[in-house]
């Protein structure tokens, strides 16, 4: 591959603000990569739309970022990956990266063989976490729990409100009492909430987001292309999100926890 091309972008979209989780755990991992990360806030959450017309926004983010001549795409987002990332690979050009809940490594380190997933409803119906769940958890209960209204919050940066708390032991008091003792986070919007979490189940429960994971298996895609960006030099960071709000932006700059420039994104 000549440097030009390794030198391109990656892009990374989900349905808001929750693939930074995503982006900042790629960021740390290639510190050298140049980053273009679309929030679709406007249209957000997606785990609400029909599966069609996710793969319709995903396909029209898609196109926009290629036309950004990126080098290769994430899927910052489970519901979208589980409505979109099939069709999207075979229209797209470059290897795509795409999430799925973390069902095997909470199956192995679960010692009560029963573990929980919190998701969007279109991520817990998808054939991919049933398939994930076959494949991995024979032996193992998992139970799915839908969380309408969590991306809502975090979008909003109420991470830690009265009414987020409630929310949260709605969601997972009834989990625990199951003998739950490894909690999936299936919305990457949901990484952003961990310290919420965490403070409602207590420290004796295991939880688990992709961020990492998925920061590795770009790391191997892009070793084995031959796609690295191998310039000693910080790599650039551009931003975009489809909603006017203030409010939208504003929690952008503070989970990212630093001054962003984000341009509007007219799709």
């Amino acid at each position: 591959m000549i440097d030009n091309f390794n030198t391109q972008p990656i892009g990374v979209f989900d349905s808001g603000v929750g693939g930074l989780s995503v982006l900042q755990e790629i960021h740390k991992l290639l510190p050298h990569e140049n980053l273009i990360y679309i929030a679709d806030s406007k249209y957000a959450p997606y785990g609400e739309k029909s599966r069609d017309y996710i793969k319709q926004r995903s396909q029209k983010i898609a196109n926009f970022l290629l036309k950004k001549n990126i080098k290769t795409l994430v899927v910052a987002c489970n519901t979208a990956t589980a409505a979109a990332v099939d069709s999207l690979r075979q229209q797209l050009p470059i290897p795509i990266v795409g999430l799925e809940p973390a069902i095997k490594p909470a199956v192995k380190i679960s010692k009560t063989g029963v573990v929980g997933v919190l998701a969007t409803q279109q991520t817990l119906q998808s054939k991919r976490l049933t398939s994930l769940t076959i494949k991995h958890a024979l032996h193992t209960k998992v139970l799915a729990q839908p969380c309408p209204g969590l991306v809502e919050k975090v979008e909003a940066n109420h991470l830690d409100r009265y009414d987020t708390r409630q929310l949260i032991k709605q969601y997972t008091l009834p989990l625990l009492k199951q003998q739950v003792d490894t909690l999936i986070l299936g919305c990457t919007h949901y990484p952003f909430l961990n310290n919420t979490i965490r403070m409602i189940v207590g420290d004796d429960i295991k939880i688990l987001d992709t961020g990492k994971p998925v920061a590795l298996q770009l790391q191997r895609i892009l070793k084995r292309q031959q796609l690295l960006n191998l310039s000693s030099c910080a790599g650039r960071l551009h931003f975009y999100n489809s909603s006017q709000l203030h409010q939208h932006t504003q929690t952008m700059q503070q989970l990212w926890h630093q001054k962003i420039d984000i341009r509007l994104l007219l799709l």
